[in-house]
């Protein structure tokens, strides 16, 4: 079906996003709209099969393992977030930031504290459930951006996501190449070392401005506790479902010891939050169903056959990789299944035109990450918007680590960097 087949994202784009821009105003069309639309638009161009079958393959999408993974996420990450804002941990948690980090520092130390969790923890939702309701806590109480403080916890989560031994997308990217996990972190640190230094100080320069001596507050520092333990046991590498669950049940016992509320105002405090995140789990559904019916439609075997026609020489081998795992994330929304899906085309092309396959691994772990942090229906754009309540395509424009490591990879591609490698 070809191109037909990968209309329903430019359905979506065109409904959400050219409308928005139309219309001056991102709020105008709620993105649910949108989704549904292009969704219903995906149902009924695939041609060649019964309606019923259409629907089994867009269901099969939306509720697969991994949607419903990320949607348990959504849920434990919604209780957590309004059951310790509650109870007073946001608040107390940014006072004592606010009491021991300088103003000027505050971006910079945002997106270190991110790309080191990331880098500790291997996940990037992880480290956006951990930090984002703090980050959008501070950036209330010091009157900047919301959006531009949610943009440096999600750049700064890809961090370790791409780099992070334990990362699944570095584990599948060195598998399908046959390299080492050492081997892609020595090549991957020439591309995204230089990328994290140029944000922080971009960062630095950002925050120079910013004046916050302290909260003139005092600080209730047992109400720090749920989200110390988050970070912590994130860090030593406990699932995320557990950590959150773990988070709950803090946040439960620390405020109805505080009498911040009682167990009924808890489980209040849980339920508005999984509300709250309703929006998100069902973009997160629809996203799933569409893009499996792209998928099964034959979009990312189309998008595959067109880009590996003519690939000639080193140059045009290691572009062809990094367009094709770009092109295929954007139809997947999802990092990992992107490197899965092109892994063993990108080992096949890279063997005929002689790419390194310590490179090879590094492009497609760090496009696929690159693309995947600008996503505005991607999981951790949807969970940092989700948990600093406001509208996932408002984070885009502020979104410059994703941005800078995408340019860095295509330049050290055409510019042959680094040279042992190229």
């Amino acid at each position: 079906m070809g191109l037909l087949a990968l209309s329903p994202l430019l359905v979506f784009i065109l409904i959400y996003l050219v409308t928005s821009i139309i219309a001056g105003d991102f709020y105008k069309i709620p993105i649910t709209v949108a989704f549904m639309a292009s969704s219903i638009y995906a149902v009924v161009v695939s041609g060649g099969m019964p309606l019923q079958r259409r629907i089994d393959i867009f269901s099969k999408g939306a509720s697969s393992s991994k949607m419903m993974l990320m949607i348990w996420i959504f849920v434990l990450a919604g209780a957590f977030a309004n059951s310790a804002k509650m109870m007073g941990s946001i608040d107390a948690t940014v006072n004592l930031t606010l009491d021991l980090m300088p103003g000027n520092m505050l971006l910079a130390g945002l997106f270190l504290a991110a790309c080191f969790i990331s880098l500790s923890i291997g996940t990037s939702v992880g480290t956006i459930v951990a930090l984002t309701p703090i980050a959008a806590g501070i950036a209330d109480n010091i009157g900047v951006s919301v959006p531009l403080v949610t943009a440096i916890i999600v750049g700064g989560s890809f961090f370790g996501d791409n780099l992070s031994f334990i990362s699944d997308t570095t584990i599948v990217a060195t598998s399908t190449q046959g390299c080492k996990l050492s081997d892609k972190f020595k090549v991957n640190s020439y591309l995204v070392f230089p990328a994290a230094l140029i944000m922080l100080i971009v960062y630095l320069a950002i925050g120079s401005d910013i004046e916050a001596t302290g909260s003139n507050k005092d600080v209730e520092y047992v109400k720090v506790i749920p989200y110390i333990t988050v970070l912590v046991t994130a860090v030593l590498g406990m699932n995320v479902m557990a950590v959150l669950t773990l988070g709950i049940l803090l946040t439960g016992v620390i405020g109805i010891a505080s009498g911040a509320f009682d167990a009924f105002g808890w489980m209040q405090a849980m339920g508005d939050g999984i509300i709250g995140m309703s929006e998100l789990i069902i973009i997160t559904m629809m996203a799933g169903g569409m893009l499996e019916l792209i998928k099964a439609n034959g979009g990312i075997d189309y998008i595959m056959n067109k880009l590996t026609k003519r690939v000639n020489g080193k140059r045009g081998a290691e572009l062809c990789i990094a367009t094709l795992v770009g092109l295929v994330n954007t139809c997947t929304a999802n990092n990992t299944v992107a490197i899965i899906t092109v892994g063993g085309i990108a080992k096949q092309i890279g063997d005929r035109c002689g790419v390194d396959s310590r490179k090879c691994a590094s492009i497609l772990d760090t496009m696929s990450c690159c693309i995947q942090g600008l996503l505005p229906y991607g999981a951790q754009v949807l969970m940092a918007a989700g948990l600093a309540s406001i509208n996932p395509v408002s984070i885009i424009p502020h979104l410059y680590y994703p941005m800078l490591i995408g340019v860095i990879t295509i330049t050290a591609i055409l510019i042959r960097y680094p040279r042992k490698y190229s």
